[in-house]
C-alpha cells in the first residue's frame, strides 16, 4: 500500500515537472516573439519619426517660400522700359517727389524713364546743393551724372579745391558712402582756352589735377573708399556748349561726377522726412 502511494506521488511529481517545462518553453517562445514584435515596432516608430521630421522640414520650407512670395507680391517688382527694376513703394515715393518738381519740367517727361530721371535729379540736387545754377544733374539709364561748376570748386586757373566746395563735396560723399557698391568717376573738364604755365603744360594737365584733387578730398576728408573712385581728365574736348562766349566757357569749366546707383536704395537714401 505504501509502495503504491509512493509510486503515485512520484508519478504526479514527474507529471507536474513535465507540464511546467512545457509552459516554460511556451512562455520563452512568447517572450521571444514579443521582443521581436517590440523591436519591429521600434524600427517602424523611428522610420515614422524620420518621415515626420522630413515632412515638417518641407512644410517649413514651403511656408518660407510662401512668405517670400508674399513679400515679392507686396513690393511688386516690375521692369520699367528696360531701364530699371522698381518696387511699388519706390514708385509711390517717386510720385511724391514729382509733385514737388517744376510743372514745366514735369510736362517734358514723356516716358517712365524721363520721370525716373527727373525725380532723381530733383532729390539729388536738393540733397547736395542749394546752388541751382551751378549744379546740373542728368541721368542716362540710371547712370547719374552731376556737373558742378568750377566756380563752386576752384579758383580761376587753380586745381586746389576751395573751402566753399567742402559743403557740397561732403554731402556728395554721404550719398556715395550710403551705397558702398557704387563706382564713382570724377572727371575734370576745361574750356577751350589754352593754358601753359610752370604748373600746367596744357588743359589735359589742368583737368586731371582738378579731378585728382576732388578724389583725394573725397578719400582723405570724407572717407570714400578709394577702390570705388576713378579720376579722369577730359581737357576741353567734351564741352556742354560752344566755347564762343564768356558764359558758355564758364559752363564748360566743370567737374563731372558719374555714379551708378541702385534705384530703390537711392530713393531710400534721398528720401526726406516728409515722404
Amino acid at each position: 500500500m505504501k509502495k503504491t502511494v509512493l509510486v503515485g506521488i512520484l508519478g504526479m511529481a514527474v507529471l507536474s515537472s513535465c507540464v511546467s517545462k512545457k509552459k516554460y518553453v511556451a512562455l520563452e517562445s512568447d517572450l521571444s516573439n514579443t521582443k521581436s514584435v517590440l523591436m519591429k515596432t521600434q524600427v517602424e516608430k523611428e522610420e515614422l519619426e524620420s518621415k515626420m521630421t522630413k515632412i515638417e522640414a518641407r512644410v517649413t520650407e514651403y511656408n518660407q517660400k510662401i512668405s517670400s512670395l508674399q513679400e515679392i507680391n507686396d513690393s511688386q517688382l516690375t521692369a520699367i522700359d528696360d531701364v530699371a527694376v522698381m518696387s511699388n513703394h519706390t514708385k509711390t515715393k517717386m510720385r511724391a517727389t514729382l509733385a514737388k518738381v517744376d510743372p514745366s519740367l514735369l510736362a517734358e517727361a514723356k516716358t517712365m524713364e524721363d520721370s525716373i530721371n527727373l525725380a532723381i535729379s530733383y532729390n539729388l540736387k536738393q540733397s547736395i546743393s542749394d546752388e541751382e545754377d551751378d549744379v546740373m544733374v542728368n541721368i542716362d539709364k540710371t547712370v547719374v551724372m552731376i556737373n558742378i561748376s568750377d566756380k563752386l570748386l576752384f579758383n580761376s586757373g587753380s586745381y586746389r579745391v576751395s573751402n566753399k566746395a567742402h559743403s557740397i563735396l561732403g554731402k556728395l560723399a554721404e550719398v556715395i558712402n550710403s551705397e558702398p557698391s557704387m563706382e564713382v568717376m570724377v572727371e575734370g573738364h576745361t574750356d577751350s582756352r589754352s593754358i601753359n604755365t610752370a604748373m600746367f603744360q596744357d588743359n589735359w594737365d589742368l583737368s586731371v589735377k582738378r579731378a585728382t584733387s576732388v578724389v583725394r578730398l573725397l578719400q582723405n576728408k570724407y572717407n570714400v573708399d578709394p577702390a570705388n573712385l576713378i579720376a579722369a581728365g577730359r581737357s576741353s574736348y567734351l564741352p556742354l556748349v560752344d566755347n564762343d562766349n564768356k558764359e558758355n566757357r564758364a559752363k564748360n569749366r566743370r567737374t563731372r561726377i558719374v555714379i551708378i546707383p541702385n534705384l530703390d536704395k537711392f530713393f531710400a537714401m534721398l528720401d526726406s522726412e516728409s515722404l
